[in-house]
């Protein structure tokens, strides 16, 4: 039938606009949804942590000492309180503390969460399924509660550890005090967060391991590699992104400690013993120095940063990847 004049007839070149515009509205709905999904939780972590944040930073500009905090008002005093963190010499002495002691804790862990992954790989499923336990078991127990244990294990006089070592011929230590020395109380604390973040490592680790292809293994050991080298040529390239994954999170967690060293000198820790979390607190709370105290944490954010931005670029790496 023939279209009366002046109508208008959907032809061949108005389907093709048609389609040629869907490309475009598809990407723009691809790019538009991911940051839909994170609306929410980034509003909720916006609302919880960002006026703290703010507060923060503010802090770190002002002097703010018990006077100001009588008049609830602090004296803005621009980047003088960097200045003085940045001249004074225990602040570095903390810094290079804080660095060595995370650096020994996100080894450790990595290195015995890796071993128990392997472990697990080995055992059967009864003996798997007590060792998983064991580990979940030691992931869920308080950081309080396991460090005020460990403190037991330990104590200077009716600690098992003393005994148990000492029962052994390892040495006698009865009586034997471990924080007296700053490098023994460090390794004991340093052996609390190990304990403690091994669950994490392993059972991660354990779960890039069961997803190894088979066949590679396979052929690797037909053609005489042995287990270091499969490990190194097979294994760790494989899991890659799973080892630079968890040692960022162990660096951004092991950073940051706190409870661990602040309960094992019952709740006095002296200079020794500070890290970077320890001697924030200490310079706000403990000689009432909040304005350097908060220009202190807001290094310690800094860092933090830079470290998340290694995780998060990772991360976006492994999506790309898969």
């Amino acid at each position: 039938m023939a279209s009366e004049p002046g109508s208008i007839t959907a032809g061949p070149a108005s389907g093709l606009a048609r389609r040629r515009s869907r490309p475009w509205r598809d990407r723009v709905y691809r790019a538009a949804v991911p940051y839909a999904l994170l609306s929410p939780a980034t509003l909720v972590i916006a609302a919880v942590l960002g006026y703290p944040l703010y507060f923060l930073v503010r802090l770190s500009f002002e002097r703010y000492g018990l006077p100001e905090l009588i008049a609830h008002r602090g004296v803005w005093v621009g980047v003088d309180n960097f200045t003085s963190i940045i001249h004074d010499h225990q602040f570095w002495v903390v810094l290079g503390r804080t660095v060595a002691f995370t650096a020994v804790n996100v080894g450790a862990t990595m290195i015995f969460g890796t071993l128990i992954a392997l472990l697990l790989t080995k055992l059967g499923s009864i003996m798997r399924l007590v060792l998983s336990t064991g580990l979940v078991l030691v992931w869920s127990m308080p950081v309080i509660v396991a460090t005020n244990i460990w403190g037991w294990m330990v104590d200077y006089e009716f600690g098992v550890a003393n005994w148990l070592l000492t029962e052994l011929h390892v040495g006698n230590f009865q009586h034997h005090d471990w924080f007296a020395n700053p490098i023994s109380g460090l390794g004991v604390i340093a052996a609390v967060i190990v304990w403690g973040a091994i669950p994490f490592v392993a059972i991660t680790v354990y779960a890039g391991l069961s997803q190894l292809p088979h066949e590679l293994v396979e052929a690797a050991s037909i053609d005489g590699a042995g287990a270091w080298r499969r490990f190194r040529d097979i294994t760790v390239p494989i899991l890659k992104p799973i080892f630079v994954i968890v040692t960022s999170l162990s660096i951004i967690w092991d950073f940051q400690v706190f409870v661990q060293i602040f309960v094992m000198r019952d709740d006095r820790p002296t200079d020794d013993y500070f890290t970077m979390a320890v001697y924030a607190y200490e310079k706000s709370f403990g000689v009432s120095q909040y304005g350097l105290g908060s220009a202190i944490a807001l290094v310690m954010v800094l860092i933090m940063l830079c470290v998340t931005f290694f995780y998060i670029r990772e991360m976006v790496r492994i999506g790309e990847v898969q």
